[in-house]
């Protein structure tokens, strides 16, 4: 009879578990036991850890994912600047500062999430880096035009800014400069101003790397 409570108890636990995580799939956040950190992969702090919050809608790029981007970019970013909207965990924007990003930009609602970001920055000492806590589509459509080398996009998969936030960006970015994009569903056409430079899917992950196309001149 002890073993079969035993038995009946631990399939209770792991049937708990198993809606725990699916409910958290669906809120679009980390299931329980998802890495606590995220890794920076290149530049002055490869290797160093940022925390990642388990917080709904929070989903930090792929290593494989920001590798790959940083390769499409060409790896350093020496003298750039960049905006990471949405900027979560600070993935994306750490990375680009470590690779030589002249001035990061964090945008990030959560008042928890931004006094992580900037504990990592004091942490790193990432004089380069500049957290703001602010709604990130109100500030790209108000930020001034042609303003960044680089804007990076994350937005939560089960929101609606994706879209309405490229076409802000289309609007900050210098003439040459890029727009990263990182959605559930491939971008099926680029916003005025924006041409597709790079896809790749990896998992659920749609990363799309968008280019500036340089106003026409008049004859």
């Amino acid at each position: 009879m002890k073993a079969i409570r035993e038995r009946a108890e631990a399939l209770a636990a792991a049937a708990k578990e198993s809606r725990a995580a699916a409910a958290a799939k669906a809120a679009g956040g980390p299931p329980r036991g998802a890495p606590a950190q995220v890794r920076i992969i290149g530049g002055q702090w490869k290797r160093s850890m940022l925390p990642v919050a388990h917080k709904p809608g929070l989903r930090p790029t792929p290593d494989r994912v920001r590798e790959t981007l940083f390769n499409w970019l060409g790896n350093e970013l020496d003298g750039w600047r960049v905006v990471d909207a949405y900027a979560g965990s600070g993935a994306l924007g750490f990375e680009a500062a470590s690779r030589g990003a002249a001035a990061v930009l964090l945008l990030e609602q959560d008042a928890g999430l931004v006094r992580s970001l900037g504990e990592s920055k004091t942490r790193l000492k990432a004089e380069a880096i500049r957290v703001q806590r602010t709604d990130a589509l109100s500030w790209l459509k108000s930020a001034p035009m042609a303003s960044f080398e680089l804007v990076l996009l994350d937005p939560p998969f089960d929101s609606e800014l994706a879209l309405p936030s490229l076409e802000a960006a289309a609007k900050l970015v210098v003439p040459g400069g890029f727009v990263y994009l990182e959605t559930a569903t491939e971008l099926k056409e680029p916003p005025s101003g924006l041409q597709l430079h790079r896809h790749m899917k990896a998992g659920t992950v749609h990363a799309h790397l968008l280019h500036a196309v340089t106003p026409a001149q008049p004859a």
